[in-house]
């Protein structure tokens, strides 16, 4: 039955969409283009047969270096009523400008915060872009593939001055490049 109902649904966004997936348990939509997100997300929530109201996650993936577009965006919602998800991919580079989906689904504002402090993917038309989960002078992108793993600065509580002091990372070795492609992606990379 929900494979008649993801059908309708997809036969009805068809010209938004490059790829489907469905299954027993969700069906997973990848955009054509990022400048289509908005439009789907809102189909989605207010049509009489989908609605897919409650924005339960925004995952991001980073693919450094085996994808043209380097990130997924993967938007997931949940329906009571139908009691079926419904995952909304699409793919973006370092410096694309996704529009935010706050004025669709107000419980992505911290979502997108998330993915903005932990990613670098920058949400235009959202109320309050700034860092969430990392400190404000943070530099960086902690999870991004790129990113070193010691990180830039060591922070430590000096007794004597009885405040934080942030200070450059002494490596005992130098930082070594693994620049090269996973046999296991193979079959993944488009």
């Amino acid at each position: 039955m929900l494979n008649f109902f993801y059908s309708y649904i997809v036969n009805i966004l068809k010209k938004f969409i490059y790829k489907v997936i469905i299954n027993d348990y969700y069906v997973n939509i990848v955009l054509r283009s990022y400048k289509y997100l908005n439009k789907v997300l809102n189909f989605l929530k207010l049509h009489s047969h989908c609605q897919y109201t409650i924005f339960t996650d925004l995952a991001c993936v980073d693919y450094l270096n085996l994808k043209s577009n380097r990130f997924e965006l993967n938007y997931i919602l949940s329906s009571i009523k139908n009691k079926s998800r419904f995952i909304v991919s699409l793919e973006c580079g370092e410096t694309s400008l996704i529009e935010s989906s706050v004025n669709v689904f107000s419980s992505g504002n911290w979502l997108e915060r998330e993915v903005w402090d932990l990613y670098g993917i920058f949400f235009y038309n959202h109320p309050d872009l700034r860092r969430i989960l990392t400190d404000y002078g943070f530099n960086g992108y902690p999870l991004r593939k790129n990113f070193p793993l010691n990180g830039y600065l060591e922070i430590r509580y000096d007794e004597e001055k009885q405040y934080l002091v942030y200070e450059p990372i002494e490596l005992m070795q130098n930082i070594r490049y693994f620049d090269f492609i996973n046999p296991f992606y193979k079959n993944y990379v488009n």
